[in-house]
């Protein structure tokens, strides 16, 4: 039975609104070891804990209660100049903020949490009593015997972001040999997890789940309750959402504006209907259809805007785990944001942690360097990792940026030949854009011996294939000495999806706008036959032409007469096709009872005609092979 039978919504209330003060705890907690003199800091983050705890009394949940208090006494030791904050005496504090978010989860379970470490009890307990806490151990920060060597740097000075700008500017990256490769990354602090690939084991023979610095929690007995925090959040975060009261109040004077213009329309209907069809009557019902169709158009934006939220609630999570990272292996590094205020669509927001949590801890562990190393490179010792946001038309651009080492394609075309994902023939056919992105291949990685946070080759898959399930693209560049950029291109939302529609005989098909770049006419006698496929100049260019009915597999009656020019991450082409029958906003509507093969889902035409949105990406992997949209398009004759 559950121990707050009754109380469910308050505990639910309570789980949203502390969740969110220990978020920013974690941040403060991290700008005070940077500034351990400011009362300001401490201040708030007493007063964060303070909230904490007397939420946890009023749900009678004691251990709870006693970690909170023991905690708040240390901070309230360290404003008043009894204590010194050492950075041994920080990873006791965020010790016990963990301990805290981990009780987050037992209560979003309906159950009291089990009592706290014991060793982060004790560990606060003497630090209040004056005792010097021990270091936590370090990490085995030595580089394996034969991972990749991290390049010399020719930069001295302040970090150079010289290679950022050019990215976001769209110039072309410099081609260089570059250093080590981006890997694994298991999410860790935040109560975030990465599920490894399937048939992976959770730790590989030999090696061991790494150790709290002050042992376990009690959880982690035999005998005691297991404890998923990750799914306590989601339940709590899937089900709720902050929403601006004045957004809600434009949707409501909408819906009024939209109930008057009804009524007009009502009325003229039976003015109609009663043989009133002068032409000041039909220029009446014209306005009204065309004010109607207004209002609809800014219901429809207004609903859109309560999906969103800013994305700083997400990164918010990112300093700490940094943080925690950075020490664990003996490296000093500062994560900068920048457009925290930037707003995308809730479920984006959701989904983007995983991808986010992976590039950062990789940027952490392979994209920067030791600081003697970066010392020796005429680098300043703090590495500096930078995650920004911003909104770019009708896209969301992520940009994970690091002043490291950098990445070379050479030694990631050796890595995957190595490690057979590439054959050496294919190799040599790689630009260094597409060398790069050979660190999204399942399986690869640099490192030959595997730890807690990297190795074993799941890492940058994941991400890849995260980033493509909300109709996004990744791209990388690099440089060496100066560091790496990851530049993540999103929709900016997922409801609403900008398409071309295009014909095939007379079925439609919408393809996604964000992947068109220019339509035009194909001449047949302008097709060329390259290696036996049939390819098209286009400004200097040679695309290959890829017909409509080959990627769907059927039969073509005669050869397309337009070509839409259409590019993905991995590749550009011309899409032929029969004809067009416009551009429309989709909204999209997934199939519940089967999905075939590259249908990413259907929509609604103003004339209520169903129409499937393809999807491109799933499409191109295997050209040719037979693809069941068929059954689908016949499916849709009967809806």
């Amino acid at each position: 039975m559950s121990d707050f039978s009754g109380m469910e919504d308050l505990l639910q209330d309570f789980l949203q609104e502390a969740s969110d003060l220990l978020s920013d705890v974690d941040n403060k907690l991290v700008d005070l070891e940077k500034m351990p003199d400011d009362r300001g800091l401490l201040n708030d983050i007493f007063r964060g804990f303070h909230t904490v705890k007397g939420g946890a009394g009023f749900l009678n949940a004691t251990e709870l209660v006693t970690l909170c208090h023991l905690t708040e006494n240390l901070f309230d030791r360290l404003r008043n100049g009894e204590l010194e904050l050492t950075p041994e005496l920080m990873d006791v504090i965020m010790a016990a903020t963990k301990g805290v978010r981990e009780m987050f989860g037992e209560l979003g379970q309906m159950v009291q949490p089990q009592p706290a470490d014991p060793d982060v009890l004790a560990a606060l307990q003497g630090a209040l009593s004056g005792e010097q806490p021990v270091a936590a151990p370090a990490a085995d920060t030595a580089p394996a015997a034969h991972e990749v060597a991290p390049e010399p740097s020719a930069t001295s000075g302040e970090p150079d972001w010289s290679l950022l700008h050019a990215a976001v500017a769209g110039q072309p990256a410099t081609q260089a040999p570059v250093s080590e490769l981006i890997t694994k990354a298991e999410a860790a602090a935040g109560g975030i997890a990465v599920t490894p690939a399937a048939g992976m084991p959770a730790q590989a023979s030999g090696q061991q789940a790494p150790a709290s610095p002050y042992g376990r929690r009690a959880t982690d007995r035999p005998g005691a309750q297991p404890v998923n925090a990750r799914r306590a959040e989601e339940r709590v975060r899937e089900n709720t959402i902050r929403v601006d009261t004045s957004r809600l109040d434009q949707v409501l004077n909408l819906s009024g504006e939209i109930g008057l213009t009804k009524n007009r329309l009502t009325s003229l209907r039976a003015d109609i209907l009663a043989g009133k069809n002068d032409s000041e009557t039909l220029h009446a019902l014209d306005q009204a259809v065309s004010q109607l169709d207004l209002l609809v158009s800014d219901l429809q934006n207004s609903v859109m805007k309560t999906r969103m939220q800013p994305i700083g609630r997400l990164f918010q999570k990112y300093p700490r785990i940094a943080r925690d990272l950075a020490r664990q292996l003996g490296k000093d590094v500062e994560l900068v944001l920048a457009g925290e205020e930037t707003e995308v669509d809730k479920t984006m927001i959701e989904d983007l942690a995983d991808p986010l949590i992976h590039l950062i801890r990789n940027a952490v562990d392979h994209g920067v360097e030791m600081p003697a190393e970066r010392q020796a490179a005429g680098k300043p010792a703090k590495s500096l990792v930078r995650l920004e946001a911003r909104q770019e038309g009708d896209h969301i651009v992520l940009i994970i940026a690091d002043d490291g080492k950098g990445m070379s394609a050479e030694r990631i075309r050796a890595k995957a030949i190595e490690k057979g994902l590439i054959s050496e023939e294919e190799a040599n056919t790689l630009d260094e854009r597409q060398s790069l992105n050979l660190i999204f291949l399942p399986g690869f990685s640099t490192k030959t011996q595997i730890s807690d946070v990297s190795g074993r080759g799941v890492g940058m898959d994941v991400v890849k294939t995260n980033i493509q399930k909300l109709n996004g693209s990744i791209e990388i560049r690099s440089e060496p000495g100066k560091g790496s950029v990851f530049m993540i291109s999103l929709p900016l939302t997922l409801a609403i999806l900008p398409v071309l529609l295009v014909l095939l005989g007379d079925q439609p098909f919408a393809l996604p706008l964000s992947l068109v770049r220019e339509i035009l006419p194909i001449e047949q006698s302008r097709i060329q036959e390259v290696g036996g496929k049939e390819t098209l100049v286009v400004r200097g260019e040679v695309l290959p032409v890829i017909t409509l009915s080959r990627l769907l597999g059927w039969p073509r009656e005669h050869y397309p007469e337009y070509g839409v020019f259409m590019q993905t991450a991995e590749r550009s082409f011309i899409l032929g096709v029969d004809s067009f029958a416009g551009r429309d906003d989709a909204v999209i509507k997934s199939l519940e009872d089967f999905r075939p093969k590259g249908v990413a889902g259907v929509t609604t035409l103003s004339n209520g005609q169903i129409v499937l949105i393809l999807d491109m990406k799933e499409l191109l992997t295997d050209i040719g092979q037979h693809v069941d949209i068929g059954s689908a398009v016949r499916a849709l004759d009967f809806a």
